[in-house]
């Protein structure tokens, strides 16, 4: 009697389970296009030396990321301008385009993403890791980001924080006999943006 009583029950949930996925199909399974905003996005690095700790800011120029949630593939490109670059100091700046960034040259700084690892919520806050390539100077570079992303409706934020070893990197250091500068700029990025299916 019991056994007569659960096979029709188990039947039933499972026949509810699958028409539940044939209807309302996950939106995990979609691609989801992330675009940010240049006027909302802040690129910030900081140089340490001997006398103080030299700020300063970069520009985004453009990005547009397509992502698989389901697979954690990610596509696209995200542009930063390399001659946008300045600290506040007019001489300081004139010397890291000429002699550093080479920004008539290398006019762009790029990262193309290819991986995320970590659950993304599709609403609130998540962690997650950006593997991909930062080019810098010309070259490609493979890199890992940890990035903090908070989600609300349609609007993205996320916030990222990695060093630059941009000597180790090719780039030249500008320290003079008087001036020593560190060999790793670290940035700080602040970017909205706005999700679309």
């Amino acid at each position: 009697m019991i056994r007569i009583e659960i096979i029709p029950l188990i039947r039933s949930v499972l026949l509810s389970c699958t028409m539940a996925l044939l209807l309302c199909p996950s939106d995990l399974a979609q691609d989801v296009v992330l675009e940010f905003d240049s006027a909302q996005t802040q690129i910030n690095f900081t140089l340490g030396d001997i006398l103080h700790t030299v700020h300063g800011t970069f520009t985004l120029k453009r990005s547009r990321l397509e992502f698989n949630p389901s697979t954690g593939q990610v596509t696209g490109l995200v542009v930063v301008d390399s001659s946008s670059g300045q600290s506040g100091n007019e001489g300081r700046d004139r010397k890291m385009h000429k002699e550093v960034l080479e920004s008539n040259r290398f006019p762009e700084i790029t990262f193309k993403p290819v991986s995320v690892r970590g659950h993304i919520a599709l609403q609130g806050d998540s962690e997650v890791e950006v593997g991909g390539n930062f080019n810098l100077h010309g070259v490609d570079h493979d890199i890992t980001l940890k990035a903090h992303l908070h989600i609300a409706d349609d609007r993205l934020v996320a916030d990222i924080h990695f060093p630059v070893l941009y000597v180790n990197w090719g780039l030249k250091n500008p320290s003079t006999f008087i001036l020593r500068v560190s060999e790793t700029v670290s940035i700080d990025l602040h970017a909205t943006g706005r999700l679309m299916k």
